[in-house]
């Protein structure tokens, strides 16, 4: 049991081994892999939102995104904020368009565009731009691609970031 009720760095740690060796249980051992991560979940005071994250996020990662999308539902609703929270509106968003529920992942993640910055901004524009493909606007989501990726380019910068803009303007 995690001490005194509270994640602690042990914890933390013994979370990050686990989705390190991720790739060592190939699809055949998928379960086992959750059980891993649900003897980790167990340790966890019942009512943290950390439980149905880390369980939802081994579902979603073993191809189960119906199983997951509870549980990241879950995870927000108890609180689950910052990164982690992040994380978990962007894979929610990911498997509502797995599930066919991509209108619900647009408008989870749109907020998320003007949210403060962070590592994960270009996840957020990734997943947000498959949502909006699956729903066929398509010159939407290859705007928030080229867009997310301009910035990474070692030319070109300026002129994607203006094709990009350009994609989505309406017709002069």
């Amino acid at each position: 049991m995690c001490e005194g009720g509270a994640v602690n760095e042990d914890w933390e740690d013994r979370v990050a081994a686990a989705w390190a060796s991720f790739a060592d249980y190939p699809q055949e051992r998928a379960e086992e892999f959750r059980g891993v991560i649900e003897g980790l979940v167990a340790e966890l005071p019942a009512e943290s939102p950390l439980g149905p994250f880390e369980s939802a996020c081994a579902w979603d990662s073993t191809g189960h995104s119906d199983r997951a999308v509870p549980l990241y539902r879950l995870a927000l609703a108890r609180g689950l904020s910052g990164y982690r929270g992040r994380r978990a509106r962007i894979q929610l968003a990911s498997s509502l368009r797995n599930t066919g529920q991509a209108a619900e992942g647009v408008r989870l993640l749109t907020p998320e565009l003007d949210a403060p910055s962070d590592e994960l901004d270009d996840a957020v524009r990734a997943v947000l731009a498959l949502c909006l493909s699956s729903l066929g606007r398509d010159r939407e989501g290859l705007a928030l691609v080229l867009g997310a990726l301009a910035p990474h380019l070692p030319r070109y910068q300026r002129s994607m970031a203006v094709y990009a803009r350009a994609l989505t303007a309406p017709e002069a």
